[in-house]
């Protein structure tokens, strides 16, 4: 397995993000499945795996605790914390305090069974808050050894320079694929210059770069999907130009469209590292095989030339998600 760097934190070139072992994606695995397939993922060279308190809420940490226990030592393992209050977290100061950060790390400690998180994420980040006193806290954190680093998750290039002054953070994760691409034009050259890591989640746009899901599947339950709108019958439809697109370089590089998908991401900048869901066996082979597939200069020019010719329908988004009313945000 390939590594990359998250400030200074050496990870897997391909992480595993772990909130579809708990909710967000239908059907669940029984735990003690979920617990093989992360120790599979582990057995295969991934050492970055990522869950967050509002999973479940709660239970997902739980679950991946559970997981890495045996190998907690050797992997990163990070978590986040969202700014406003969950279940049992009121306090008269509010979750986005001192005080409410440092209760929410405790409790995400007991329920990963350890003593310190490697990466300690703030879950999507107000635009009204002060990141500057945010900061200061993480700092104090590092310096206790309860983390060994931090980041934020969806912020703006303004809160993440304000942020790294006062404690530098070692990564952003936010949606990044090759069918949202929002944050290229600002975000991932600020984290470039700053030598910030940028963790991509949903790097599959929720699976659909995998080219497996048709304009005639149907979601229910908590199946995040059922609101996606780029997986709405008439957007699935309408980027069909993207799959082609994808087949073609599949059978070229003897890959998968989703290999190819996360190879364009990996080619795109060295500090990116995307974390994919992955709940069954051939997934989790063919996800963390995809560092195997290079692309060359030119085969990376002609997707980029390709891509900008095709307009892309529909997208995911927070606002979306609520409307299940089931699923926290990732």
């Amino acid at each position: 397995m390939k590594t990359r760097k998250l400030g200074n934190l050496e990870v897997s070139a391909i992480g595993m993000g772990c909130m579809g072992f708990s909710h967000g994606y239908g059907a669940i695995p029984a735990e003690e499945e979920s617990i093989r397939l992360i120790r599979k993922a582990y057995d295969l060279g991934c050492t970055l795996f990522d869950t967050a308190e509002a999973y479940g809420p709660y239970v997902n940490e739980e679950l991946v605790g559970k997981a890495v226990r045996p190998f907690r030592d050797k992997i990163v393992l990070t978590t986040k914390f969202v700014p406003v209050s969950l279940a049992g977290q009121e306090i008269p100061e509010g979750k986005l305090s001192r005080r409410g950060v440092r209760n929410a790390l405790e409790a995400s400690l007991k329920r990963l069974q350890t003593d310190y998180v490697d990466l300690y994420y703030e879950h999507r980040v107000p635009l009204d808050s002060r990141v500057e006193d945010v900061a200061e806290w993480m700092g104090e954190l590092i310096r206790e050894g309860k983390i060994r680093a931090w980041g934020q998750s969806q912020s703006t290039p303004e809160q993440i320079r304000r942020a790294h002054v006062v404690t530098p953070l070692a990564a952003v994760q936010s949606e990044y694929s090759i069918m949202e691409r929002m944050f290229e034009k600002e975000v991932i050259p600020t984290c470039g210059e700053l030598k910030i890591g940028f963790v991509a989640f949903s790097p599959l746009a929720s699976g659909f770069l995998s080219g497996k899901y048709t304009k005639d599947m149907h979601y229910s339950g908590d199946d995040v999907r059922r609101v996606i709108t780029r997986f709405y019958k008439e957007n699935v439809e309408a980027n069909q130009p993207l799959l082609d697109l994808l087949h073609e370089f599949a059978r070229e590089k003897h890959a998968t469209p989703a290999q190819v998908s996360l190879a364009w991401m990996l080619y795109k900048r060295d500090f990116i590292v995307p974390i994919p869901g992955m709940r069954r066996d051939e997934r989790i082979v063919e996800n963390l095989g995809a560092v195997e597939v290079e692309l060359s200069d030119a085969e990376f020019e002609r997707i980029e030339q390709a891509l900008s010719r095709i307009v892309i329908h529909g997208n995911r988004t927070d606002q979306d998600i609520a409307k299940l009313g089931t699923v926290k945000s990732q």
